[in-house]
Formats: structure tokens, sequence, C-alpha cells
């Protein structure tokens, strides 16, 4: 069966039309070591801020390729400096943390890992975001552009991130002195898997890529007593629907029509008994923009809302809804026009048309934090690499099969393709970046 998938992937691979280099076979010379690192890499995932082995075996890897490497950044971060004369500074990031998943994919070397999540509670963990596949990619693209010092010039530097899963990872190494203690880069690159289209094809976003998200939480007071005396009490369970549902007019009435965002309310808990009225409610939020000015309209409309449904029931003022927004909250990721466009010159000759230019999404990476730590400065592109099998993709064009999305226990990306593919167009952008007066 692994045979069969490997073949498949070096078809998939050599169908995406290229210019004829060394680059592509050189990549392909490194791909059985490569896809043989990401299958104990799936096979053993950590959670967020607990990535000490994946950390320290990919550290020592870097090192071998004769980089200057230190560990322990933002906790769990790696930098690998590689210095090669003058020139422009490129940062290429990878993303190492799992996610608290029990697998499902059948996989033979699928996790069977156990940790306990930050909630405290034991958990399967698992790389169902498919940060197996960026790390692979990233230790790939260290050994191809090591190898070719002689075609460019100025600074590498390599980061493997943790905790991008929990939006935190990004700001704890910023907040180490990423851009301080290490050369702060002129360009920074990643790339992420995708699980909605076939392998082998890379997409990016002009502009914004990924949105700003929020975790909002609100308490909203009552005051409770028997379900059958409702007169004597402030049901806040009445009280919290009518929040709820005049937030979803933020969106409808509120918000410029052409700015996208998303307002979700993913939890609403009270109460404990049919007879009973509670003295409390809550609710969980999710908020999803990408503005500034449209992230501060929304979080500021819930506010409102909330207090004014509230007085609206009659609450007193000692009693009205608490809304907090979790901090710190994940910036909307934006590839910036210049540098996205220079790349994709650069990467059209190779994969004609498997790269195209993609909507940007709701969801949300913390990649955004490297930009917006220096935004005159600093310019960013954030990568998608699809990672649906072909054969998986035809079913599904067919409606024979849904396709599971990331995070999903099902997901298994065609690992080799997705690879090999995000090396070549990482290695292909940073030798343009640094190439050679």
């Amino acid at each position: 069966m692994l045979r069969w998938v490997w073949g498949a992937s070096l078809l998939a691979l050599a169908a995406v039309p290229a210019e004829a280099d060394n680059l592509r076979d050189a990549v392909a010379a490194d791909l059985p070591a490569l896809v043989e690192l990401y299958k104990d890499l799936h096979a053993n995932p950590e959670l967020s801020f607990q990535e000490v082995e994946t950390a320290g075996k990919l550290a020592a890897r870097a090192r071998a390729l004769g980089f200057e490497v230190t560990e322990g950044v933002g906790k769990t971060g790696v930098v690998a400096v590689m210095r090669n004369g003058d020139g422009p500074t490129v940062m290429l990031r990878a993303d190492m943390d799992g996610l608290p998943v029990i697998e499902q994919t059948g996989l033979p070397y699928a996790s069977k890992k156990r940790a306990i999540a930050q909630n405290g509670t034991e958990t399967g963990v698992m790389h169902a975001c498919g940060h197996d596949t960026h790390m692979a990619a990233w230790i790939g693209t260290a050994q191809q552009l090591a190898a070719r010092k002689d075609q460019w010039s100025g600074t590498l530097v390599m980061i493997l991130q943790p905790a991008e899963e929990i939006g935190e990872g990004a700001k704890a190494m910023l907040d180490d002195g990423l851009y301080t203690r290490f050369p702060k880069p002129d360009y920074v690159l990643a790339f992420h898997d995708a699980a909605q289209f076939p392998a082998g094809q890379v997409g990016y976003a002009n502009g914004f890529a990924l949105a700003n998200v929020d975790s909002v939480d609100i308490v909203v007071p009552g005051v409770g007593g028997h379900g059958a005396y409702p007169h004597t009490t402030k049901d806040p369970v009445v009280l919290a629907a009518a929040i709820v549902m005049r937030l979803q007019t933020l969106v409808s009435r509120e918000l410029n029509p052409t700015d996208s965002a998303v307002v979700t309310v993913g939890s609403f808990q009270a109460g404990a008994k049919h007879n009973i009225i509670p003295d409390e409610a809550r609710l969980q939020l999710t908020v999803r923009s990408y503005s500034d000015a449209a992230r501060k309209q929304l979080l500021d409309g819930i506010a409102r809302i909330a207090k004014g449904e509230a007085i609206a029931a009659g609450m007193p003022e000692d009693k009205l809804p608490r809304v907090s927004v979790a901090d710190p909250y994940v910036p909307a990721t934006f590839n910036t026009p210049e540098l996205t466009a220079r790349v994709v010159t650069v990467l059209k000759p190779r994969f004609g048309d498997k790269l195209f230019e993609v909507p940007a999404v709701m969801g949300g990476e913390d990649f955004s934090q490297f930009y917006r730590a220096d935004r005159d400065n600093v310019e960013s592109l954030i990568l998608w690499v699809g990672g649906v099998r072909a054969s998986e993709w035809e079913k599904a064009q067919k409606g024979e099969i849904t396709l599971p999305s990331l995070h999903s226990p099902f997901w298994a990306p065609d690992a080799p393709v997705v690879i090999a593919t995000a090396t070549e167009a990482l290695t292909a952008a940073t030798l343009d970046l640094l190439k050679k007066s």
C-alpha cells in the first residue's frame, strides 16, 4: 500500500508543469529520507508548548547542516541562523504542535501518543493539521539552501514555532527576543497544507489570507427561582437568548457588506433542571474579521448589545452582563502585495496552472504576528499547498466520498507530494529573495 502511495505521489509531482532545472531532481533525491522523518513526526506528536522532543530532533538536524541553532526561544521554539555574506534576511517558519485529537486514519504510523491537555485532561494527540508536513518540508528546504550557498547571499533565519494551535507561539517567540536577539527578517515565508484542493497545487491569497480570531465570553446574570413562578425572577436564559439573536445583526445590519465577518455563538450554558430558572447563563463566541477597524466594531457591538438587552430586560446596574475578550488574540494574516507578486512570478514557471490565487478564509494563523511586529520593514507571505490525494479528490468530485477537513481525526495528506512541493516552492522563493547582485 505504501509503495502504491509513493508511486502515485511521484506521478502527481511529475505532472506539475515546471521549468527544467536541478532543484526538483535534488528535492526528489531527498524525498525518501524526508518522508521517513515525516512518519516519525506523525507518530510522535506533542501538544502546544510541549514540543520538547520534536524541537530537539529537528534542532540537531539543523546544526548538522551548519546552522547556528538556539533552542528554548518562546519556551520550546527553535531559531536556526545561517549567515552567508551581504544581503537581505529571509525567515522561514514551520509550526510544530499537534492537536488533542485521537487519530483514526488507520495509517501504519498513526499516532498512539497521549498527553495532558491545557484543561488538565488526558487526551490522544495527533498531527491533524499537517504540521508534520510543515516540519519535514522545513528540513528539506534547509538542506537545499545549505547545499546551495554559492547561489545566494544574505542571512537565512529558519524558525520552528511552538503553540500555533492555541495562537500563542509566534508572540511567545517575539516576546523572547526573536527580532532583537537574532537577525530581523526583511521577508517572512511559510506554507500550510490544505485539505480543500489536490496535492501538488499551490494557492496564494493577495492581501488578507486568514482572519482575526477573537474568543469572547459573556456572563449573563439573572435572578433565579421556580420555573412555575417566572414573574418572581429575572430569567437569564431569555435574556441570553435575546443577546444571541441580536448579535446576528452585527454582521447583517451594522458591518459594511463588503467587509467579511463572522460572529458565532458556539456555547450556551444555563441551568440544570426543568423547573428551575437559573441565576446565570454563559455564552462563548468566536468572532472573525479581517481589518482592525472591523474587529473593533464587532467587539464594541457585542458589548453594547449585551448591555442594551439587559437594560431592556430591566436588569439593575450591578447585574449587567460581563463581556471578556481573550488576550492575546490571533490577528489577521496579511500577505504583503509586493512579496506576493514577486514569489508568484518565481513560482509560476515551475508550477504552471497548479499555482493559483485563492480567496481569504476565516480560519486563523498566528503567522500574522511576524508581519505585525514591524509592518514598516517586514514583508510576509503564507502559501497553501494542497494535500488531497488524487484518487480521493476524484471520488469526492463524483460525490462518492466526503473529504475530511483539517483538524479531523481522519485527515491524512498525501505527504510526499506536500513535502516535495513545499520544499521546492520555499527553496525557489528564498533563492530569488537572496539572489546575488
